[in-house]
């Protein structure tokens, strides 16, 4: 097989938690690239996804000022999406 070599730049950070999750894979951090570019190649298209179980920092706070404004009667209610869409478009 004849190799080429792909230089991307990245956080220090980030290179070594993805080295440390593909080594938990069994995998190098090379063999994951190639294998994330095997199936970008055959699906044309790839997935991103999250973990659901951890919740970003942004995620709690929205949440919290949401909750806070509930509380105070600070938010708009609609009787269907159509009464929503008006109210979005300023009508």
């Amino acid at each position: 097989m004849e190799t080429s070599v792909i230089n991307i730049k990245t956080d220090a950070k980030v290179k070594k938690e993805a080295q440390k999750v593909a080594s938990d894979l069994g995998l190098t951090l090379s063999g994951a690239i190639n294998g994330f570019l095997k199936q970008l190649i055959r699906d044309k298209a790839f997935l991103l996804t999250l973990d659901e179980g951890s919740p970003s920092k942004y995620l709690l706070d929205s949440i919290e000022e949401s909750r806070k404004q509930r509380k105070t009667g600070n938010y708009y209610s609609f009787k269907n999406n159509k009464e929503a869409l008006e109210f979005l478009e300023g009508r």
